[in-house]
């Protein structure tokens, strides 16, 4: 295997392990939040629009990003999958002191506190697709199957977390030790493409 197809394997291995743990996340803060908001259809949809909205504007960075500054971007994933594990490891301990918080907020309230409280790890991971489609196009030169292939990866990945977490992980692991699986897989991901970037480096 060419040095190349391994730095692209590395780059797809880690966007995988990044959509499984996209997923973790959002079904435990979901469930993290309805034990302070309750659960029913309001609160459903605000965790939803929050994690949507916290994505989309995550990309319109990412693309920004990788606008400006094509040569680091991959650095750039690996400090965003950097922040999230950050986040990662303390989401659990802050969503749960921040409960009193949502007692006898209005629905709007709660939805701005929702969305302050997932903005950043949430924008970090809707930035990661267009930096590396950015990448991937400038290595394949088309924008067409670099943004397919590496959608099919992240959505792959997603969904694997969302049928391991919904029907194996919790069986094993209580919600904090699901959020920082999820955790150590952004680590992980981060790692990966760091060593294909020192790879790039020495060649």
């Amino acid at each position: 295997m060419s040095q190349r197809s391994r730095a692209t394997l590395r780059v797809a291995t880690a966007f995988f392990l990044s959509g499984f743990a996209a997923l973790v996340y959002q079904l435990a803060w979901q469930r993290l939040l309805f034990v302070v908001i309750g659960v029913d259809i309001e609160s459903v949809t605000i965790v939803v629009s929050t994690f949507m909205l916290g994505l989309g504007l995550g990309a319109l960075l990412g693309g920004a990003l990788a606008d400006r500054w094509p040569a680091r971007i991959l650095l750039a994933f690996c400090l965003f999958e950097g922040a999230i594990a950050a986040y990662g490891l303390v989401s659990v301990d802050l969503l749960q002191a921040c409960a009193a918080l949502f007692a006898g907020l209005s629905r709007p309230a709660a939805a701005a506190l929702s969305f302050a409280l997932l903005l950043l790890p949430t924008v970090c991971m809707g930035a990661t697709l267009p930096m590396l489609v950015a990448h991937a196009w400038r290595s394949s030169g088309n924008v067409g199957v670099s943004t397919g292939t590496l959608y099919f990866i992240n959505t792959l990945g997603a969904a694997t977390g969302a049928l391991a977490i919904g029907f194996f992980l919790l069986y094993w692991l209580d919600l904090r030790q699901a959020v920082w699986l999820a955790a150590a897989l952004n680590a992980v991901a981060s790692l990966i493409v760091a060593s294909a970037l020192r790879g790039r480096a020495a060649a």
